[in-house]
């Protein structure tokens, strides 16, 4: 049964955070499997429009722009609300699943409507790697964070 990593937290709009893997095993990398964003505040009874973002760069991409010709780009999701007297939902979530991680990841959220810290969950799935294999991920991920 694969071995999944959760992180998770809340970030202020327009703010980031580190998801670090300063501590992870060598000869493993992780796949990220899974990026929700969730309101922290006002629930079901306001508009609410979130954006995040998870990036391999050194700096984070702006989740209201994100361009998917960076090779950084990991992930990136929204979430939207609308309330008048009935309540819906949406939300959509683009994942790179094949890139293999062995660094730090910088994750980015923007709420539109209010302003209020946003709610994240991410799950990574741990793989095994050969040891060309891993040079390979350091040395992608390397120049993307470098470059």
């Amino acid at each position: 049964m694969p071995e999944d990593l959760i992180m998770r937290g809340q970030t202020v709009s327009g703010g980031q955070e580190t998801l670090n893997f300063g501590g992870r095993t060598p000869g493993y990398g992780y796949q990220i499997t899974e990026l929700s964003i969730y309101p922290s505040l006002s629930l079901g009874t306001s508009n609410v429009e979130l954006f995040a973002s998870v990036t391999a760069n050194d700096i984070g991409m702006d989740p209201l722009n994100v361009n998917f010709d960076s090779p950084g780009l990991i992930a990136t999701s929204n979430y939207s609300t609308t309330y008048t007297g009935a309540y819906s939902s949406d939300r959509a979530t683009v994942i790179n699943d094949l890139f293999i991680i062995t660094q730090d990841l910088i994750l980015m959220t923007t709420d539109t409507e209010g302003g209020d810290p946003i709610n994240w969950q991410c799950r990574f799935r741990k793989v095994k790697l050969s040891s060309s294999a891993e040079a390979v991920a350091n040395f992608n991920q390397f120049t993307i964070y470098d470059g």
